[in-house]
Parts: C-alpha cells; structure tokens; sequence
C-alpha cells in the first residue's frame, strides 16, 4: 500500500529535507585530502542534535547496530561504509548518505564528492551518476509509471559504458525511512509484472541511482555494512527525496525555488 502525502505533510517533509541539504552543505565544504571520514560525521551528527532532529541511520540493526549518522563509501564501496579514522586522499571520490527525522517526518540524501583533483573517468562516473537523478526529476511529472523513468536512468548509465547497481534500490519514505514502494534505477520484466507503480500526485519517494564503473556484482566487508564492488571498481551514489505534486517535482532534499 503506497501512501499519498497532502501538501501539508509534503510540507513538514520539506522541513526535513532541508535539515538533510544543509548537512550536505556543510560537509561538502569540509571534503579534502587529509580529512577523516569521522571528522565529517561528526559536523552530520552535530549538526542534527542541534536541531532536535533524529539520526535516522544510527542504531540501524544489522550484525551490529549502525554506529554513526551518515553512511560514508569511499572510492569502491558503493553504500553504508562506517565513518571511522579512514583519512581522504587526493583523487578519491566519496559518498556521503545521510537523512534525518524531523517533526516527525523524514528525510534522505546522498552525494557523491571528489577528493580534490580526481580522473577523468571518476568525473565522468559522477556526472552520469548525477545525471541519472535529474532524468527521473524531470520525468516524473510526464510519465505515468515508475518502470517508464527507470528505464531512460538505466539507458543513461549504461550508454555511458557503465552499470546499474541493481542489488540496492530507493524506496518510498515518509514517517519513518523505508517505506512503500520499491524505487529500481533500472527497469526489468519482472518489476513491471510485480513491483511497478503509478506516478500520482502525493507520492514521495527516495530516488538513488548508484553506478559502477565496472561490474556491478558486489560483496560485504567483515564489518557486516559497507558493500564494494567485487572488481573494486569506482562507484557512485545520488540520492534525493522527491514528492511529486500537481504542479510537478519538489526537490525536498534540495533546492526548491517554487516551495
């Protein structure tokens, strides 16, 4: 059952969501060689307790609970890496997933960064990754169904020679992170026969094209977490929380002149 939002919890969501943008702001501020990944959740974590918000990641279970407020992938590692004493290099390119519960309500966004100065084909995973959100951004107005956007994100990765991460997926989000529907990047017979939805006004959904460079079959690290590509290829990963309305797309983790 996929639950349609009103205006005003879209809203209140927005209050979220932007809670979410700027702790992205402040991070992306922070990224250099030099920096550990701690010290940019630290600024995350802070920056929520300030604002009476929830983490929404900490004390996910798992093998362990998940420690930290932001889910922080370096390079290979494609999602859920743990902030720790790991220092950023020149050249790298790093993830940085985190949301937050306000009021109530929620938000979800992740980025990808580049490390200083960073390779040509490390830019060009970044630009296509990004690329593939703001395709389904301004899709989802004009389609009728989700398997329609997914299709054009997954044409977009793989034209560039690159692969969809079809193992991981977004999700509808609301009262709290994970709910109803399934958000593929990509598009299959199988989604279309079990799992494809209607695009109405009143959906929010958490849409996160993540890319590999190479293959996209992935294995888990000892830390029971954070997922790497097997071939250790490049990864990227976007994400925003999106509500769809009569009158179009709201970025709620992002910029929204129309709010």
């Amino acid at each position: 059952m996929i639950t349609l939002r009103s205006k005003r919890e879209i809203d209140k969501m927005y209050v979220a969501g932007q809670l979410v943008r700027e702790a992205h702001r402040q991070v992306s501020q922070l990224i250099k060689p030099g920096v550990t990944t701690a010290a940019l959740d630290q600024v995350i974590d802070d920056l929520f307790a300030e604002a009476g918000a929830i983490p929404l990641f900490k004390g996910v279970p798992g093998k362990v609970p998940f420690p930290a407020a932001t889910c922080i992938s370096v390079n290979d590692e494609v999602v859920h890496g743990i902030p720790g004493q790991r220092i950023l290099k020149e050249g790298d390119i790093v993830s940085v997933d985190t949301g937050a519960k306000l009021g109530g309500w929620c938000g979800d966004s992740a980025w990808t960064y580049a490390v200083g100065q960073i390779s040509d084909q490390a830019q060009k995973l970044l630009d296509v990754t990004e690329r593939a959100l703001q395709i389904a951004i301004e899709l989802m107005p004009e389609k009728k169904r989700w398997s329609q956007v997914a299709s054009q994100m997954q044409a977009e990765v793989e034209s560039a020679g690159f692969s969809v991460i079809t193992s991981l997926v977004g999700h509808g989000i609301g009262t709290t992170m994970h709910e109803l529907p399934q958000v593929p990047n990509y598009d299959s017979k199988e989604f279309r026969a079990k799992g494809d939805f209607d695009l109405r006004p009143g959906i929010v959904i958490a849409v996160e094209p993540m890319v590999a460079v190479g293959r996209q079959d992935l294995y888990l690290h000892k830390d029971g977490w954070t997922l790497s590509t097997k071939d250790h290829s490049l990864t990227a990963h976007f994400e925003h929380t999106l509500a769809l309305t009569s009158s179009g797309v709201r970025i709620l983790t992002g910029e929204d002149p129309g709010s």
